[in-house]
């Protein structure tokens, strides 16, 4: 099955913020991990933390831009997810979680990126 366009941006914001976030130290653990409660876009380590990666891009800061939209409703989806993550990756139980948001938007002619680290709790 192809990609569509929307699909193919998504992926390379997602390996732009990996790239990112392994410069400042986080260890991939998995990439698009998707159960019946949505798909999970990065999860990583931070020493001994999971860390799970929300990556939001957007072109335009209309309504708020790409960090207002991860929604109560998106927020809670995430973490259902994650819970299955740690269901059928039970080695990972053992670590603390942390939410952690990546934001790429428009500045200056090229793309910002922007860490925000727990960015929401369970």
């Amino acid at each position: 099955m192809a990609l569509t366009s929307r699909q193919e941006v998504g992926q390379q914001a997602e390996r732009q913020a990996a790239e990112y976030l392994g410069a400042r130290g986080l260890e991939l653990v998995l990439a698009n991990h998707r159960s019946r409660f949505g798909e999970l876009d990065l999860v990583m380590r931070d020493a001994d933390t999971l860390v799970v990666v929300e990556v939001r891009r957007r072109n335009a800061k209309d309504f708020g831009g790409a960090a207002a939209s991860i929604t109560r409703g998106k927020q809670r989806r995430i973490v259902l997810a994650t819970r299955h993550l740690l269901m059928v990756h039970p080695q990972l139980r053992r670590l603390p979680v942390r939410f952690d948001v990546v934001t790429l938007e428009p500045a200056a002619g090229a793309m910002r990126i922007e860490w925000l680290r727990a960015a929401f709790h369970a």
